[in-house]
């Protein structure tokens, strides 16, 4: 079955969470958050949210396991959210303010399948990095 693009999105976030292993709580509150208030999610059914969720860890334990998801959820984002998407993967991976190396290596991963330029995620790490930016 294909994902919806909403569906897609959320299948990013989820693996960004767990990427290091272990999804926390600042790291579910974050993904709420982002379906609440982001356009791109207007009309998302939140009461499906478990669902998506499940779905997706079913599909990460399943014979395809990574490539699986990255590739079913790259293959229902429109090119023009392309990078809406990338930049959802960065937000919930820098949630917590620490990016262990499971996380940059699927951050990487996606920023390879998703069809948007060096400049364009530059500017979007950097952007997180702006905005998790702790003041001591």
């Amino acid at each position: 079955m294909a994902l919806s693009t909403q569906d897609a999105l959320i299948y990013l976030m989820i693996v960004s969470a767990w990427s290091d292993t272990a999804m926390s709580e600042v790291e579910l509150q974050r993904i709420e958050d982002q379906i609440l208030r982001l356009p791109v999610f207007a009309g998302f059914d939140t009461e499906r949210l478990e669902e998506v969720a499940n779905s997706c860890v079913d599909t990460l334990n399943g014979p395809q396991g990574l490539d699986g998801v990255l590739d079913a959820a790259v293959a229902a984002i429109p090119h023009r959210l392309q990078d809406t998407a990338y930049a959802l993967a960065v937000e919930i991976a820098a949630s917590d303010l620490r990016l262990e190396q499971e996380e940059l290596r699927y951050l990487e991963m996606v920023r390879d399948r998703l069809e948007i330029d060096r400049l364009t995620t530059a500017a979007i790490e950097a952007s997180a990095r702006a905005r998790y930016r702790r003041a001591h």
